[in-house]
């Protein structure tokens, strides 16, 4: 097996190993994937301020969060049809959330069931709720997410509208997930990948109630607006986060409407294009919610410096999504164990170079280069 030190290793062994359907599906963004490329940029133009001769200790990236104590800084973003990057990606998941008691977000379109992967993860995952029919399914959704025993439960609000995705359109990307004539030699060309598949059976998303007509991938999911929000608060006795947020003043009035933390994210890129970079949307709404409020984050982190810039910039944890798909596509568990061990040591390198021991003391005054104009 070639060795995954970096999010490059892992996306290029994807490439090659993955049908090109299913890695552009994994790899696109919408249009022009301008936002996409941003989110990286973004956070590229960020520069971290060394310092020398500090008295320092064994890095601690142990992670304090809504009541709890992660062990790492960073966890698992919600993604739906993982298996596809390779049989059981889910349940890999799980067992690792477990393990290294880190947090992971079970996406609706999940190709597991809910209940499944609450107990492979030990406690540690939270249900991302997509609001895709009536306010009554949803809130049926989230009562059985409840009855399974999560504790977390994520929101995600910017999928209004499935954007088209170039790529998927270009290659007849559909879910459910099917192999078309058209396909045949790419799926030929990537033999170990389509065995695999094969043999384990096509993954489908497995948390859609066929008596509400199943899984349509691009059904609104316009469901979840403010008086969803409102009934959903209501009802959920649990921890309540509201993902896909990106303008200070909607996260002002989540968190006025009892959020226990908002998830700012644009989606990877994979929904807006001309949305502006998530990093510079931290900044915004960290700034309107002042030092206390929780606040996760994804969208263009690569590698451990980036965790390092998320956190000094105001969030509180950082959820990791397309990388993980290509390291477990690259090479399964063995792959993403490679990989996030190689995040661990970047973080922890990153933060002797600040002449930092621990995460938390991490701020905007470990920053050099500052282009968001962040104190």
């Amino acid at each position: 097996m070639e060795p995954i030190h970096t999010h490059t290793d892992a996306r290029r062994l994807a490439k090659k190993r993955l049908p090109r359907l299913v890695f552009d599906y994994i790899d696109g963004a919408a249009g022009q994937e301008t936002a996409s490329e941003g989110n990286m940029a973004g956070l590229a133009q960020i520069k971290l301020a060394p310092r020398v001769l500090a008295d320092l200790q064994l890095p601690n990236l142990g992670t304090p969060f809504l009541g709890q104590v992660y062990k790492l800084p960073f966890g698992v973003a919600p993604m739906g049809m993982c298996n596809l990057a390779c049989p059981g990606a889910d349940l890999v998941l799980a067992a690792m959330a477990a393990e290294m008691a880190m947090p992971l977000g079970v996406s609706t379109a999940a190709s597991t069931p809910l209940e499944q992967m609450f107990n492979a993860s030990g406690g540690q995952a939270w249900f991302q709720l997509y609001v895709s029919g009536t306010a009554e399914s949803g809130l049926a959704l989230a009562q059985r997410a409840a009855q399974a025993g999560y504790e977390t439960l994520v929101l995600t609000v910017d999928v209004p509208k499935v954007a088209a995705r170039p790529r998927d359109v270009r290659n007849g990307f559909q879910m459910p997930f099917r192999i078309r004539p058209q396909q045949f030699l790419d799926f030929a060309l990537h033999p170990r990948w389509s065995l695999a598949t094969l043999w384990a059976g096509a993954p489908a998303p497995a948390n859609f109630d066929p008596s509400q007509g199943g899984f349509d991938r691009h059904a609104t999911r316009a469901g979840a607006n403010w008086a969803f929000l409102d009934r959903l608060r209501a009802q959920w006795r649990g921890r309540l986060i509201v993902k896909g947020v990106m303008h200070p003043d909607d996260a002002q009035r989540i968190q006025a409407a009892g959020a226990d933390a908002i998830y700012v994210s644009n989606h990877g890129g994979r929904q807006l294009d001309s949305a502006p970079s998530a990093i510079s949307a931290l900044h915004h709404i960290r700034q309107r919610l002042g030092s206390a409020y929780p606040l996760v984050f994804d969208s263009g982190v690569r590698s451990g410096e980036d965790i390092v810039k998320a956190l000094a910039c105001g969030a509180n944890v950082v959820m990791l999504g397309r990388p993980v798909l290509y390291a477990l596509a690259a090479s399964g568990e063995r792959g993403l164990r490679q990989w996030f061990s190689g995040l661990s040591e970047e973080i922890a390198v990153a933060l002797s170079q600040l002449g930092l021991s621990s995460t938390q003391a991490l701020g905007a005054q470990h920053l050099a280069v500052n282009p968001f104009h962040i104190h």
